[in-house]
C-alpha cells in the first residue's frame, strides 16, 4: 500500500514528453476524444437494451458495455498521469479492464455456434416470402371450400343411402343370427340332460358364433373377414396351452359373415373334441388346419381340411352318444349343408381327418360387395367399440 500512497516518486509521463506542448496536447486530446467515444457507446448500447427488451443474449451486451468503459477510463487516466504519476492506480484499473476483457472474450467464443446459427436478413425475407406464398395458397384454398362442401354434401346424401340399405342387411343378418342360436339351442339341448353341461357346451358354441361375427363385422370395412384370423380366435384357447402342436396353413382368403359363422362352429366343435381326446392324452398328438381355393370344373372350389393325430394312434374317444351324434351332425350335415357343400369325417390310421368343401361363391367375400357396407361398418368401429 506504501507504493499507492507515495505516488511522487514516479515520474509524471509529461516528462518523457519532455513537456512539449504540442505533443502533451496531442497525446492528452487523443486521450480525451477516445475517453468520451468510449464513455458514450456503452450509454448507447445499454439505452437499446432498455428499450428493446427481447433482444437475445443481453448479457453479452452489458460484458461489451463495460468493457469499453473501463478501456475508455484507462484512456482517462493517461491523461491524469501526464502531470500526476499515479501508475499503481491506473495498473488496477488496467487489471480490472483485463478481467472483463477476458470475460467478454470467453464468453463470445462460447456464443460463436449459435451467433452464426441465427437467420441472416436475406434468410429471414426468404422465410416472409415463404410465409406470403404459403397465406396465398391457404386463400386459394379456402376459395374451394364452398364447392368441396357442396361436394361432401353429396357424398354424405349418397353414404346416407347405403347406410340405410345396411341398416336393413344388418337386421335380416341379425335374425339369421338369432335363429341359428336358435336351432343351436334345440339341438344341444337334445344331447344333455344334465344343467351345467347343456350350459357349458352352449355357451362355447355360441361364444365361437360370437367371435367369428365380430371378427367379419369389424374387418376390412364391408360384411367379410379373414379365415386365418377366425380360426385362430376359434383356437385361441388351445393355441395357449398347445400352439407348438397346431400347425395353420391357407392363402389370405376373406369369407363372408355366414361362412364364418359356419366354419368357426365347425372348428369349436373339432377344437373342443382335440382338447378333450388326443392332446391331453398324447402329448405327440399334433393337428394340422388347411385351406385352399381351385379351379375344378370349371368353377371356383373351397376346401378346409382338419388333420389330427388320435391317442396312441388308435380310435378316437368320443363323448356321450347323444354328443356325438350332433357334433356328428352339425360337421357332417348342418355346416356343409348351409355353404352348398359336403363334408366328410374319417378316422383312419391313426388320424382323423375333416374335410369340408363348398362351392367359393358361398364362402369367399366378393370383393365389389365392399363398397356398400363401408360406412356402416366405419361406424359401428368409432361408435360402438368401447369394449
Amino acid at each position: 500500500m506504501q507504493n499507492f500512497i507515495e505516488i511522487w516518486q514516479y515520474m509524471p509521463h509529461g516528462m518523457c514528453l519532455l513537456w512539449q506542448p504540442w505533443l502533451v496536447a496531442l497525446w492528452a486530446g487523443s486521450d480525451l476524444l477516445i475517453f468520451l467515444s468510449y464513455t458514450a457507446i456503452p450509454f448507447a448500447l445499454l439505452t437499446v437494451l432498455r428499450k428493446r427488451k427481447d433482444i437475445p443474449f443481453s448479457g453479452l451486451v452489458v460484458l461489451f458495455a463495460s468493457f469499453i468503459l473501463l478501456c475508455g477510463l484507462t484512456h482517462l487516466m493517461g491523461i491524469v498521469t501526464l502531470w500526476y504519476p499515479i501508475y499503481p492506480w491506473v495498473g488496477m484499473l488496467k487489471l480490472a479492464t483485463g478481467l472483463v476483457s477476458a470475460a467478454t472474450a470467453v464468453v463470445l467464443f462460447r456464443l460463436i455456434p449459435t451467433l452464426t446459427a441465427l437467420p441472416s436478413p436475406a434468410q429471414l425475407a426468404e422465410a416472409n416470402q415463404q410465409l406470403e406464398a404459403e397465406a396465398a395458397a391457404h386463400d386459394a384454398t379456402l376459395a374451394k371450400l364452398e364447392e368441396l362442401v357442396s361436394e361432401r354434401t353429396e357424398e354424405l346424401r349418397v353414404a346416407n343411402a347405403n347406410l340405410a340399405v345396411q341398416a336393413r342387411e344388418a337386421v335380416h343378418r341379425s335374425a339369421n343370427l338369432l335363429s341359428v342360436v336358435t336351432s343351436l339351442t334345440r339341438q344341444t339341448a337334445r344331447g344333455h340332460e344334465r344343467t351345467d353341461e347343456f350350459v357349458d357346451t352352449l355357451l362355447g358354441r355360441i361364444h365361437s358364433l360370437a367371435r367369428a361375427t365380430s371378427t367379419v363385422i369389424r374387418g376390412d370395412d364391408n360384411y367379410s373377414g379373414d379365415l386365418a384370423t377366425i380360426v385362430k380366435l376359434q383356437l385361441e384357447p388351445v393355441l395357449l396351452t398347445y400352439g407348438e402342436r397346431i400347425d395353420i396353413q391357407g392363402p389370405p382368403t376373406q369369407i363372408i359373415s355366414e361362412a364364418a359363422q359356419q366354419i368357426s362352429l365347425a372348428i369349436h366343435e373339432l377344437a373342443t373334441n382335440a382338447q378333450k381326446y388326443s392332446f391331453a392324452r398324447d402329448p405327440g398328438a399334433r393337428v394340422a388346419i388347411a385351406w385352399t381355393v381351385e379351379d375344378r370344373d370349371g368353377s371356383q372350389l373351397f376346401t378346409l381340411t382338419w388333420r389330427e393325430d388320435l391317442p396312441g394312434g388308435g380310435t378316437a374317444e368320443e363323448p356321450s352318444a347323444e354328443q356325438a351324434g350332433f357334433g356328428t351332425t352339425l360337421l357332417t350335415r348342418i355346416v356343409p349343408r348351409v355353404l352348398r357343400g359336403t363334408a366328410v369325417r374319417t378316422l383312419a390310421d391313426g388320424k382323423l381327418e375333416y374335410r369340408l368343401e363348398a362351392p367359393a361363391s358361398a364362402v369367399l367375400a366378393d370383393p365389389a360387395d365392399t363398397a356398400a357396407a363401408a360406412l356402416a361398418a366405419r361406424l359401428v368401429d368409432e361408435n360402438f367399440d368401447d369394449d
